[in-house]
């Protein structure tokens, strides 16, 4: 299926966003008035092959749940039972990401890709355990390259369900105790950023316990034999050590986020990402195949300064700035409204030829 999906991915299409671009500066308004908004219309033409671009609705979020095992070293303060109270708390329709995605009339999809403990049956809950939980990421690799191919082939297979479904835009969320640890790490590998400068707070720890998590991250990378030091772009790795990064120092739900992302760019629909762990899986996705990011909107900048590190590797431009940090979808939940109306302009607004609107002539 991996192999399948990546084969499918196509970049941008560049005669479509020639053609976005030329529509827009048409419409009935200053060229580039709508600043940022603009932009993301032509990105979703190319992404789409078209222009305009078909809107981006309905939304569907997927929040891919898994725990770590570097929880072990402390970098939390939080129970791993959590995750799976958290889980529950989806499935219940109590939390955050639930109440946002009720705003635009988005469904919400939870997946078990690694959770420590076995969940009951619900039909709103998609089992795709690969484990339970990863390996300490800092005493070797967290998982083996098969778990983290069955990890991307998760979320590939429920990116393909959900626009089977009916999906026109996919949102990432994510629920795991630790996995901003997790996240550091894969920052600090695909960029080649010091732990430090990426590793940042998670829910809310002390001083002593951050500069553990910075120390466990620079642990994980020296371990596995990943050097940071002037790293490449992970456009420029090989697909087998994307894969081996992804697989030493990733959580299943960064693996499967990653292959959800490559998914929804195989089937041309437009993939909103949301803060550090989605960052952190779109440099793996990217790595996997560079055209993946053509795809990808980025919802918004997380106060996590390791995001900021990821989006700028990428080339994205969040949308959103509200100092959020809570993951589970709610930034990208925040964005899709703004996704929309950039589309919508495409599609609504009149030209000055058709409205009999008199052109500035500078």
């Amino acid at each position: 299926m991996l192999a399948e999906t990546l084969a499918a991915l196509r970049p941008a299409d560049p005669r479509a966003i020639a053609d976005a671009r030329a529509h827009q500066d048409r419409l009935t308004k200053p060229r580039g008035s709508l600043g940022a908004l603009e932009e993301v219309a032509v990105r979703l033409a190319g992404a789409a092959g078209v222009s305009p671009p078909p809107m981006p609705e309905p939304a569907a979020l997927a929040i891919f749940a898994a725990d770590h095992g570097v929880h072990a070293r402390g970098v939390t303060p939080w129970p791993q039972e959590v995750t799976v109270q958290m889980v529950h708390n989806f499935l219940a329709e109590g939390a955050v990401a639930n109440a946002f995605a009720a705003q635009i009339g988005a469904s919400v999809t939870v997946v078990d890709v690694g959770i420590a403990a076995d969940l009951p049956d619900d039909a709103r809950l998609v089992k795709r355990k690969i484990a339970y939980g990863t390996a300490d990421l800092s005493r070797g690799p967290a998982m083996s390259g098969e778990e983290a191919v069955r990890a991307l082939e998760a979320g590939i297979g429920v990116a393909r369900d959900l626009v089977a479904s009916g999906a026109r835009c996919l949102i990432t969320g994510d629920m795991g105790i630790a996995n901003t640890t997790a996240s550091a790490a894969l920052i600090a590998a695909f960029t080649g950023r010091d732990p430090a400068a990426v590793t940042g707070l998670g829910t809310g720890v002390t001083e002593e316990t951050h500069a553990r998590k910075i120390a466990v991250v620079r642990e994980a990378l020296q371990v596995n034999g990943i050097l940071m030091e002037g790293r490449p772009d992970p456009h420029g790795l090989k697909l087998q050590e994307a894969a081996r990064v992804l697989a030493a120092v990733g959580g299943f739900e960064h693996a499967a986020i990653a292959g959800f992302i490559l998914g929804g760019a195989a089937a041309r629909v437009p993939v909103i990402l949301d803060g550090v762990i989605a960052g952190a899986a779109a440099l793996a996705a990217a790595a996997l195949s560079p055209a993946a990011v053509d795809h990808c909107v980025a919802g918004h900048r997380s106060a996590e300064p390791g995001h900021s590190a990821a989006l700028e590797h990428l080339g994205l431009r969040p949308l959103v700035d509200l100092e959020l940090r809570l993951g589970e979808g709610t930034g990208g939940l925040l964005a899709h409204p703004l996704v929309c109306a950039a589309v919508r302009v495409m599609h609504e607004v009149a030209t000055f030829d058709s409205a009999g609107v008199t052109e500035k002539h500078m």
